[in-house]
């Protein structure tokens, strides 16, 4: 005998994936912020996983799990955004923005520039150029750096111990005071 199911019988789907335990967040999370904030380096999965404190395996998949994308997804993503930013606000070429944001081929760079973005990144910047946006010339990017943050507060002085004013003198080899 068959079992058929009636039309008016709901239609089961696969449970949901269990989320990543609350402790791997914090340790993904770290690994995250390492590819925002050294986006334009050579990361790999293994350098990512190391900074999670997991095997790259189980950071591959619990990475994928969280946040939808791979970490090889997620870096790629992060070094367009900065490209897009630079193309927009800076007279550097094409080429210097590929290497400014951590890729080693230009072809790769335009490609997943164009698959994520929708244009090449010369269309993209010339779209930008004719508006007539003003841009920061590249010799400044290169000698300052790509530092998007706020600069640091001025660390306090350390307190001292107030200065000696007078030497004691010294009687049979011991200080008076």
């Amino acid at each position: 005998m068959t079992a058929e199911r009636s039309s008016d019988e709901p239609r089961r789907t696969a449970a949901p994936r269990p989320a990543v335990p609350m402790e791997l967040l914090v340790h993904l999370r770290r690994a995250r912020d390492l590819a925002d904030r050294y986006y334009a380096e050579p990361l790999d999965l293994d350098a990512l996983a190391r900074a999670a404190g997991v095997s790259k395996y189980h950071f591959l998949r619990s990475f994928a799990a969280e946040y939808g994308v791979t970490p090889a997804q997620y870096l790629c993503q992060r070094r367009i955004e900065r490209a897009q930013d630079l193309l927009r606000a800076t007279n550097l070429t094409v080429t210097e923005v590929c290497h400014l944001v951590g890729f080693t081929s230009l072809g790769s760079f335009s490609s997943r520039f164009r698959s994520l973005v929708g244009t090449s990144p010369s269309a993209y910047q010339r779209r930008y150029a004719e508006a007539g946006v003003p841009h920061i010339p590249g010799c400044f990017i290169f000698m300052h750096g790509l530092s998007d943050r706020r600069p640091a507060a001025p660390r306090p002085e350390p307190s001292r111990p107030p200065p000696i004013t007078a030497i004691p003198e010294k009687r049979g080899g011991r200080a008076l005071s």
